[in-house]
């Protein structure tokens, strides 16, 4: 989006990436919310032994024994990712490769309904959810692709505004048939921002 001149104020991601490397190159501020620091871990740090600590405190190691991590903490993620954006200024959001869910409070108490969009490798409504390229090519395709739509608190459910076809070769996985939808996706993201959002 850099290349295509887009008005970029921010790049905010949930973990490291090539994203922010290429930000920083090109002097646009950056920050990253780590995911990992919003995981629901028991603290014996001024806690009082209440049955309600004991029993999170339970259920914390019988989730470590059986390799099951701690509970994500979204609403908490929200509300930090949500202030940071509000601290910066920011008015609309494009979100691409950014795979944490955030909770409605994005959208209801700071009020970026329908100033979200987001990229899903499918041609929505097939396909939801993380998994869409495998997905697609367990289920033998012959064609799935991208689409942008406006997000909404409904996981890949919102208004479509723009999609574009990818046609699954003979012999693709996962990583191959990703890496053609996200050549597709780098063109069509530009054009819908600029469509529905009107920026130049």
């Amino acid at each position: 989006m850099i290349k295509d001149r887009l008005p970029i104020s921010l790049v905010l991601a949930d973990r490291e990436c090539r994203g922010i490397e290429i930000a920083k190159q090109a002097k646009i501020p950056t920050v990253v919310i780590q995911r990992r620091d919003f995981r629901q871990r028991p603290s014996l740090r001024d806690e009082k032994f209440t049955i309600a600590f004991v029993q999170c405190l339970i259920g914390y190691w019988i989730a470590r024994f059986l390799g099951k991590p701690p509970k994500f903490q979204r609403e908490k993620f929200t509300k930090v990712l949500a202030e940071c954006l509000l601290e910066y200024g920011i008015t609309h959001l494009a979100m691409a490769g950014f795979m944490t869910i955030l909770s409605e409070s994005i959208f209801t108490k700071y009020g970026f309904a329908g100033r979200i969009l987001n990229s899903h490798p499918s041609l929505l409504p097939a396909f939801k959810g993380e998994t869409a390229v495998q997905d697609a090519l367990a289920f033998g395709v012959k064609v799935t692709g991208t689409t942008i739509h406006i997000a909404t608190p409904k996981l890949d459910d919102g208004p479509i505004i723009a999609q574009e076809p990818v046609r699954v070769e003979e012999g693709d996985t996962v990583d191959t048939l990703w890496e053609r939808i996200k050549v597709v996706e780098r063109v069509l993201y530009p054009k819908a921002i600029r469509s529905l959002w009107g920026f130049q």
